[in-house]
């Protein structure tokens, strides 16, 4: 846990591209009185980034080097082109690496994609980053493969996608130090596999506890002074009907009995 035992926080890296947004409301919504902080990170520095301590999750892409850090596989991206609005790609609705073959194909240094083979003809230089390489695009100096989110993320007026369908795809994770697994890891582990609040790992939200410790106090009015425990009226009744006849009477054996013997010592006499 982050920070103090009195004010705990939690950090959550994340790659361009991942939009946390949906989980974050959610934590919030259970964890009002844990803050959460989001660090956006270049991909190539999140796993550093946790190693370092400097945030508690990330959300990244795959593949993670070394065995230090947890992954869990979230999604995969669909794998789009980015092309000028004018080329003659978006003729078509969906594109093979193929149709690339006579095109330049930018490899930027961060690309977020891994290749056995690059499609297209190789540029002179590498892009320092993709925000350059779609520069590069608009500018006409050839095409680049993205995943989706990307291609949105540096969304430009004069400039279009189409998806690649046999291009590598990128797998979105959420990672964190194995060492380091701690309540609140766990709760955001359940936020982002859609457990409900109650079967969310680590420290419960606020509401449930209240909701918990005021059903526990109606249960305690229920079974408090002035209302009788289970079972003893139905003690009470079997009692009562060894010593009492119907209406009152004294049953056989009781004081019936006693009257009956001394009538009879009298008559003896």
């Amino acid at each position: 846990m982050t920070g103090s035992q009195d004010s705990p926080t939690f950090r959550l890296a994340y790659v361009p591209g991942v939009t946390p947004d949906k989980w974050v409301r959610i934590w919030n919504d259970r964890l009002p009185e844990v803050p959460l902080t989001l660090l956006s990170v270049p991909p190539h520095e999140a796993p550093g980034v946790l190693r370092a301590g400097g945030a508690d999750a990330a959300l990244l892409r795959l593949p993670v080097d070394g065995t230090d850090l947890s992954a869990i596989p979230l999604y995969t991206e669909t794998t789009v082109v980015i092309v000028p609005k004018d080329h003659l790609l978006t003729a078509l609705d969906e594109a093979t690496t193929a149709d690339l073959a006579d095109d330049i194909v930018l490899h930027p240094l961060d690309d977020a994609l891994t290749w056995e083979r690059l499609p297209g003809r190789p540029a002179l230089e590498r892009p320092a980053t993709t925000a350059d390489a779609v520069e590069l695009v608009a500018a006409g100096i050839g095409l680049l493969v993205v995943p989706q989110s990307l291609a949105r993320l540096h969304h430009r007026k004069d400039l279009t996608y189409r998806p690649l369908t046999d291009a590598p795809q990128s797998r979105v994770a959420l990672s964190w130090p194995e060492e380091r697994t701690t309540d609140l890891v766990e709760h955001f582990i359940g936020v982002v596999r859609g457990r409900t609040a109650n079967s969310t790992r680590g420290p419960k939200p606020p509401a449930a506890a209240e909701r918990r410790s005021a059903g526990a106090g109606s249960a305690g009015r229920k079974g408090g002074a002035g209302a009788p425990r289970k079972g003893a009226g139905k003690g009470t009744a079997k009692n009562t009907g060894k010593g009492s006849g119907k209406g009152g009477a004294p049953a056989r054996g009781s004081g019936g009995s006693s009257r009956g013997a001394a009538g009879r010592r009298r008559r003896s006499r």
